[in-house]
């Protein structure tokens, strides 16, 4: 009988949480504002993190050095981190600065971060913003406008918009592209549009060069950008989403690849949960603030996933054993028309999200057919990340071939 119950328990607290965020993608569907423009005024610090990225650097710093901002207000700086290839090379050839770092027992984006920023302080030229890229990434002309404009309104971190540069490569890939297609819109802008804060998504972020020296960069886990989102929410300091601001990242190819990415972030996850969900859930509480409140459940995400990873083993074992039942699905309870407007607000969001950013290709929509592989997917890595959570240990992606901006606008 106990277990009955706690089980219910623990379904009806997943059920709330699911509803909580399908009610927030609500406000996603609302058309986003475009920020006033400014003229160019800030000065930024670009940082490229790489790590032995010699085959993709350099589309990058083409594309970076292309920008349509005043080439006197932005510098480029790749941190080359514990490389053992020819990116440095690369990177002088083109003209910008190669930032060598060797650190065999701090690795990791993090810390490259946090070496760099320190080496920027001291240098002669001091910047109003600090950008930061992957080296795999490419982005739009106007990024760094788009940074200004809402530097000048007032916003201290900005998150822009991140997209897939490789959809179409693989059923993986096109997985990755749906997946942020949904969490762009129906995620960060619905947040946005409630003024809550965004969450930074390791890549395409500005920061306001004050804000970065005042509170250090502190974020060296595996998952930076959640970790450092945080420590945003605790001092109040909210990171927007700057809805035009596009950038490329480039995804895994293959489902061995992909699983290495997810487990380090799962792993990283865990980490800020432990570390950031009772101090921001309390202070919410305390203060009355609905976006602490929510940061602190957004953090806790990985155990809605682990726990209904569990739940649904344990429920498929207790079904499948001779004995009476334990475990009681709730939604058994349920009429059949409520069950199915259940799934349909869990499944329709991906392909209304595609629709709404105008997605064209027809492929893009097929592969709707093999994400719910790829979610799946997600339980057992999640599980795996539990026990393995204490690895420190940062996994790279490899890169294959170059793409540049004009073929991703060209898809």
């Amino acid at each position: 009988m106990f277990l009955t119950v706690a089980f219910i328990i623990v379904q009806v607290f997943l059920a709330i949480i699911a509803l909580y965020q399908f009610v927030l993608s609500l406000f996603g569907f609302k058309r986003h504002k475009t920020r006033p423009k400014q003229k160019p005024q800030k000065s930024f610090a670009v940082l490229v993190a790489a790590h032995n990225e010699e085959k993709v650097v350099g589309a990058l710093i083409e594309n970076l050095k292309a920008m349509d901002y005043p080439k006197e207000l932005y510098d480029i700086f790749v941190i080359c981190d514990n490389c053992t290839d020819a990116t440095a090379d690369i990177v002088r050839e083109h003209g910008v600065y190669a930032c060598e770092r060797t650190n065999d027992k701090q690795r990791g984006k993090g810390y490259a971060i946090e070496w760099m920023l320190k080496e920027l302080w001291a240098m002669p030229r001091q910047y109003d913003a600090v950008v930061m890229f992957d080296a795999d990434n490419l982005v739009n002309e106007d990024f760094l406008s788009l940074m200004n404009d809402d530097l000048c309104a007032g916003h201290k971190v900005i998150q822009g918009y991140l997209d897939t540069k490789n959809p179409s490569d693989s059923w993986i890939t096109a997985a990755y592209a749906i997946t942020y297609w949904y969490c762009n819109r129906l995620w960060q802008l619905s947040r946005m549009n409630l003024q809550m804060s965004n969450f930074l998504g390791g890549t395409g972020m500005c920061f306001d060069s004050k804000l970065l020296k005042e509170m250090g960069w502190g974020a060296t886990s595996l998952v930076e950008d959640l970790e450092f989102s945080m420590r945003c929410v605790q001092r109040n300091v909210y990171p927007v989403l700057n809805y035009e601001a596009k950038v490329y990242d480039e995804k895994p190819v293959t489902f061995k690849a992909s699983a290495r990415q997810r487990l380090r972030w799962m792993q990283g996850h865990f980490n800020v949960a432990r570390n950031y969900f009772f101090p921001l859930l309390w202070a919410g509480i305390k203060e009355r603030n609905l976006t602490k409140i929510d940061s602190a459940v957004y953090s806790i995400s990985v155990y809605n996933t682990l726990i209904g990873f569990l739940l649904t083993v344990f429920l498929w074992i207790d079904l499948a054993l001779p004995a009476d039942n334990v475990i009681v699905s709730i939604y058994s309870q349920f009429p059949v028309w409520l069950v199915a407007i259940v799934i349909a607000c869990s499944v329709l969001p991906f392909p209304a999200a595609m629709i709404i950013e105008k997605v064209k290709s027809w492929k893009m929509y097929a592969h709707l057919l093999t994400l719910p592989l790829f979610l799946i997917s997600w339980w057992p890595i999640t599980f795996y990340a539990f026990f393995t959570q204490n690895n420190k240990v940062w996994s790279h992606t490899e890169h294959t071939r170059v793409v540049r901006i004009e073929e991703v606008r060209g898809k």
